[in-house]
């Protein structure tokens, strides 16, 4: 007999479940107007109209970017419910 083929794997039993955090309404909304000014730009340019397709580009790029910053600064805070 071939010993541990029934034991579980390494770090089974201290393996912890996360539960997943629910975003917050301001998460979800910035995220659907970065995926609603991705989806006109690419419309827009499509359709060759040069400057609302520029505009919603640079409104995504915007978006993105204060989303990025805002998850690095909810990264940085715990309100202790730990």
């Amino acid at each position: 007999m071939v010993s541990g083929i029934n034991a579980p794997p390494a770090g089974w039993l201290t393996m912890e479940k996360q539960t997943a955090a629910r975003p917050s309404l301001q998460n979800l909304l910035l995220r659907a107007l970065r995926i609603a000014a991705s989806t006109v730009a690419i419309v827009e340019l499509l359709r060759n109209d040069w400057v609302r397709g520029g505009l919603a580009a640079v409104a995504w790029i915007v978006f993105s970017q204060v989303e990025r910053l805002h998850g690095r600064s909810d990264d940085g805070h715990h309100n202790g419910s730990d």
